[in-house]
């Protein structure tokens, strides 16, 4: 398996060589020079794996310069019950009948990223192992990457973390998980702005490539394929979990903001699984929404994103985006080039009079916005007749699932977080604060570390090298 970049300047590489470096040397985003196609008989057989079995098997088709026999280790040290609280690892839940929500947020932060992090932060470790190299991750948070992150590098040898998020743009929760960690390869920087300034800062300096290869710098955020490989898994195990045989399909639900979670699901599809519709749900910041129902994609700017209850898809630049339109246009990187030429000078695109925006039917993706109103109101229609507390962005998920739930069609929405992390908002819908898990009883009241920082890619540039 060999990677090319959605631009076309990169030559192929192999997956060791695209985990550690971000974006491709041309600014666009890694991805297979095809993607595997799943046979019958080999869908069949998976169906009977466990969480550790199935991720192999997937992981492998992607991952092929890595011995057989030290992927497995790392995928065992990864997905393990003590750090995802049961065997399955993200068990699904069911609601009634041919309605589910695949529960993916029981890792060490409660959020669906750990899934990806996890594994991350054991390849990142012996990769850098085996070169004696070291890592300057430089990230960017709206909310839950940004802890998963921290949790999953820290302490790790070789490697430090930087890692951008909009000051007071997170939930209480959110923020105290990340900003209490007290370890010294751990850096916080609160940006004076939104998510998509703290996202412009990383790709900035992912395409400074004389500073990028003088720092080591590399990524965690969903630009890196390897998020995107490690959640391919769970679409397979809650496929398998809500079917009974490999001729059905599902549907899943998929709260989005930066496109990445969801760019799994699209790949999963492609590789042959028998998905009838990924269902694409916006909140307020709802620029995909708006580009699936009418062709038009037009990020917005800083003073444009609103502030929402789901503020980890507060997100008006969806990165991965570029990912599925390489795909959309027969993987034609000059119209890459040529589309994201508009949007990197702050305009829009408009496919809607040719025919690419007829060919998004032949990807199964449709689309919805959610709002304040409705996500509250899901919260507690959900815990009213199901007696299970969602948080704010699968609620999102939720109502716009249920909108286009299909009969004989089992839907699974994908949970993005545990409803604790979003007290206020519970406490809206349903009259009091939501349980706490163990171990994060006054977690607000930590001491915190972190700096706070102008929205300047030099800025950060210079406080990356203070601390080098």
């Amino acid at each position: 398996m060999r990677y090319i970049s959605t631009r076309g300047g990169m030559p192929p590489k192999p997956f060791s060589e695209i985990l550690l470096s971000g974006l491709s040397p041309d600014g666009g985003l890694a991805i297979p020079e095809s993607y595997p196609k799943i046979s019958a008989a080999e869908l069949e057989a998976w169906r009977g794996l466990d969480y550790q079995s199935l991720a192999f098997e997937i992981l492998s088709h992607f991952i092929d310069d890595i011995p057989a026999d030290d992927l497995r280790g790392i995928i065992a040290r990864t997905y393990t019950p003590e750090v995802f609280g049961s065997q399955e690892i993200t068990p699904l839940k069911t609601l009634e009948p041919g309605l589910h929500i695949l529960a993916l947020s029981n890792g060490p932060t409660l959020a669906f990223k750990d899934i990806a992090m996890q594994l991350l932060g054991n390849l990142f470790e012996y990769t850098l192992e085996k070169t004696g190299d070291e890592l300057n991750i430089l990230g960017a948070t709206s909310g839950d990457t940004g802890s998963s992150a921290e949790y999953a590098m820290r302490g790790k040898h070789g490697i430090r973390v930087f890692m951008l998020s909009p000051e007071g743009k997170m939930s209480r929760f959110q923020t105290a998980q990340m900003f209490s960690l007290q370890d010294e390869n751990i850096f916080n920087i609160a940006i004076r702005g939104v998510f998509d300034d703290c996202q412009d800062i990383v790709k900035a300096v992912s395409n400074d490539h004389e500073f990028k290869l003088a720092h080591r710098i590399g990524t965690v955020n969903s630009i890196n394929w390897a998020r995107i490989v490690a959640q391919i898994v769970y679409y397979f195990k809650g496929y398998f979990a809500a079917t009974q045989s490999n001729a059905e399909q599902v549907s899943f639900s998929v709260p989005s903001g930066n496109f990445g979670n969801i760019c799994a699901g699209h790949v999963a599809r492609m590789m042959g699984l028998p998905i009838k519709n990924l269902i694409l749900a916006t909140n307020e910041n709802d620029v995909l929404d708006e580009f699936f129902s009418t062709g038009v994609y037009r990020p917005r700017t800083t003073k444009e994103t609103k502030h929402t209850s789901s503020p980890s898809m507060d997100i008006s630049k969806a990165s991965n985006f570029e990912r599925f339109i390489f795909d959309l246009t027969g993987r034609d990187a000059a119209k890459v080039v040529e589309l994201w030429r508009a949007v990197e000078q702050g305009d829009a695109f408009d496919l809607s009079a040719g025919p690419l925006f007829e060919k998004i039917n032949d990807f199964g993706i449709v689309s919805g916005g959610s709002n304040h109103a409705a996500r509250i109101d899901t919260i507690r229609d959900i815990y009213q007749k199901y007696q299970v507390l969602i948080d704010t962005h699968t609620a999102d998920g939720l109502k716009v699932g249920l909108a286009h739930r299909e009969a004989g069609i089992p839907l699974i929405c994908m949970e993005t977080a545990q409803a604790a992390k979003f007290a206020e908002s519970i406490t809206e819908a349903i009259g009091h604060e939501p349980e706490r898990p163990a171990g994060f009883e006054n977690l607000e009241e930590l001491p915190q570390r972190f700096v706070v920082k102008d929205a300047d890619a030099q800025v950060v540039k210079t406080f990356i090298d203070e601390q080098c």
